[in-house]
């Protein structure tokens, strides 16, 4: 495998940095992607020789992105989304799972890493019916998030805000919380929060963790009554926070052991 990601029609801005990983592409690499450089590769094999179960996480957190918006297109009734910490396209993103519900939808992605951008502009294109932006901002940046999406999205109607995998990359957990509260607030009555993130449950992931930060790509893991607690004000939908593959599953799918990430869905009154 070379050190070149698949190329789109777009040059990489400026800021583009491939000598240092990035979540979103060592993600990608785990997901089986290929918009990943060297060094998110190389990480990535650190990360995954001490801690395998990383490679089910990355599965399952994506089959529950696919799960819970299903169910907010659909029994929810939420037609606006605001996807933070996007990461690089792949199968069942956002826009595709909740324009086949409901072919009309609103969805506006959020990312501050140029190869997630160039890639979302280039390949995720909605429905005819339905709408797909783009905004390039930090996770803690909610003013800037908030005035962009709001060229695409109506914020005085119900929005889901997605966080999936994206508030262990703001460090301090005080921080996290206001960045979260800062959005609920900013959101209309009958909105939903999703949050999914990974869990200091098991040893050998926070030593992965510990891997991943001293090569520039630093996370947070948090016990999942912290993660519980961004929902602090909000009303969380059946079975509440849960170990992620546990969140309302595929009735027909085998059993599966909890793993050290956990979600939920929660409703704003």
């Amino acid at each position: 495998m070379t050190d070149q990601p698949s190329t789109v029609d777009h040059p990489w801005d400026a800021k583009l940095d491939t000598s240092v990983p990035h979540s979103a592409r060592v993600w990608n690499y785990w997901l089986g992607g290929k918009d990943n450089f060297a060094v998110d590769r190389a990480v990535g094999d650190q990360v995954r020789a001490i801690y395998p179960e990383i490679v089910e996480i990355a599965r399952a957190s994506r089959a529950f992105l696919v799960r819970s918006v299903r169910f907010l297109a659909g029994e929810a009734g939420v037609h606006q989304f605001l996807d933070i910490g996007t990461g690089l396209p792949t199968a069942g993103n956002t826009h595709e799972v909740a324009q086949a519900v409901v072919p009309t939808a609103r969805v506006v992605y959020v990312d501050n890493d140029p190869l997630v951008l160039a890639h979302a502009r280039a390949l995720l294109s909605g429905s005819r019916e339905g709408v797909t932006d783009y905004v390039d901002a930090d996770v803690r940046d909610t003013a800037t998030i908030l005035r962009e999406a709001a060229r695409s999205l109506d914020l005085d109607r119900p929005v889901a805000v997605m966080m999936l995998g994206v508030l262990g990359n703001v460090l301090d957990t005080d921080e996290a919380g206001a960045v979260v509260s800062r959005l609920v607030a900013a959101i209309a009555q009958g909105s939903y929060l999703v949050v999914n993130d990974g869990t200091d449950t098991d040893a050998a992931g926070v030593e992965s963790v510990r891997v991943r930060s001293d090569a520039g790509d630093p996370y947070r893991l948090r016990s999942p009554a912290v993660i519980a607690r961004f929902f602090d004000g909000l009303d969380l939908v059946e079975p509440g926070v849960v170990s992620t593959p546990h969140w309302r599953p595929d009735p027909h799918a085998e059993p599966v052991k909890p793993l050290s990430v956990a979600c939920g869905v929660a409703r704003k009154r």
